[in-house]
């Protein structure tokens, strides 16, 4: 039996949310496993209906789970609350903080029959399979923060970019350890032209990288790899970079898998880890079933991969998601002329029909 912790959150979050539960339920049926899904509240949700964005029944159900399942949180509605109340903050920034989740796994993938559903020229995005490995927890998002006033009006505002070597090197390992399960390269995103802390974290990653000689490492400056990713994204294996950069950079390379809506994510680093789409809650779709939940769906192919240990079902998934997709079935953010477009729930009907032939 293994216990799955749901949290839907906000916006379309409910509704992807439980096309990734109907689609593990699928799996389960077909490679005979048990799955527990508990539901808890957070985010907006949990601040409307409890006064607080992670109310303690939901870390409680978190620790006690082998995974977590997360949809997305926030809105304009919530937008003015204090910042420790925010959904964004006080939720999804303190889950990773409680269960150490220091590393997020992006993979971009560039599905054959979504070849022309980028910007780019088709040979640029065929067969593309890169990963964005973001450190999670450091930098200017977990730094100390202030304002003071200044004596001739205005203020003065800080925001503190920190990085201990420890953090720098986790997040430089794991890198190379999943470029060891791929293609064995690893590029490593700075600013060391500039920013100290990008001159520490060049010369760790040349350290650690000296520790993997069957791994290639090559530096590449952020500005850089913005304009590379679309100039030659396929030249991408592994690529690792702090906080900011990988925020930044991974919500830019979704563009090359055909829309944001299909770009998982996973959160590692702690006993538990928490999976959710990259997307956040589109609240001007909410309820209108146009959500794509193809994101949703695949990071839960990463929960059973990651945290279960089940890598033959996680491959099942994404080969249902190709096979739907190959099918012509198209959400709203993909379609294109001559293709079927489908619903929310539709979508994930699909995939489970190709989960089950």
């Amino acid at each position: 039996m293994f216990k799955i912790a749901v949290l839907p959150g906000d916006g379309i979050g409910p509704e992807i949310t439980v096309q990734a539960v109907r689609v593990l339920e699928a799996i389960g049926r077909r490679f005979n496993h048990q799955f527990e899904f508990k539901e808890g509240l957070v985010g907006g949700a949990a601040c409307d209906a409890v006064g607080c964005p992670l109310p303690a029944e939901t870390l409680e159900l978190c620790h006690e789970s082998d995974a977590i399942l997360f949809g997305a949180v926030g809105g304009p509605k919530w937008d003015s609350l204090p910042l420790h109340l925010r959904p964004e903050t006080g939720g999804i920034l303190s889950l990773r903080k409680e269960f150490g989740l220091y590393a997020n796994l992006r993979p971009v993938k560039v599905y054959p029959a979504l070849v022309n559903a980028t910007p780019l020229k088709p040979e640029l995005v065929t067969g593309l399979d890169l990963l964005v490995l973001r450190e999670l927890t450091g930098g200017l998002y977990f730094g100390k923060k202030y304002r003071e006033p200044l004596p001739g009006g205005g203020v003065r505002v800080v925001d503190t970019l920190e990085y201990t070597t420890p953090e720098i090197e986790r997040i430089l390992r794991m890198a190379f350890e999943l470029a060891r399960k791929r293609r064995h390269k690893v590029i490593s995103v700075d600013k060391s032209n500039i920013l100290e802390s990008s001159r520490h974290w060049r010369e760790v990653a040349c350290a650690v990288g000296a520790e993997y000689p069957d791994v290639e490492l090559d530096h590449m400056y952020v500005d850089n790899c913005a304009m590379q990713l679309i100039k030659n994204p396929k030249q991408f294996d592994v690529l690792v970079t702090e906080n900011m950069f990988g925020d930044i950079l991974s919500d830019q390379a979704s563009v090359l898998a055909g829309s944001l809506g299909m770009l998982a994510s996973a959160s590692l680093g702690g006993g538990i880890g928490l999976y959710e789409p990259a997307h956040g809650t589109a609240p001007d779709i909410a309820g209108l079933q146009l959500a794509n939940p193809i994101a949703a769906i695949l990071s839960a192919a990463m929960l059973l991969r990651f945290s279960l240990n089940l890598g033959s079902e996680a491959d099942c998934i994404e080969r249902a998601v190709a096979g739907a997709l190959k099918q012509g079935f198209r959400t709203a953010d993909l379609m294109e002329e001559g293709k079927k477009q489908v619903g929310t729930t539709e979508m994930g009907d699909q995939v489970i029909i190709q989960i089950e032939v």
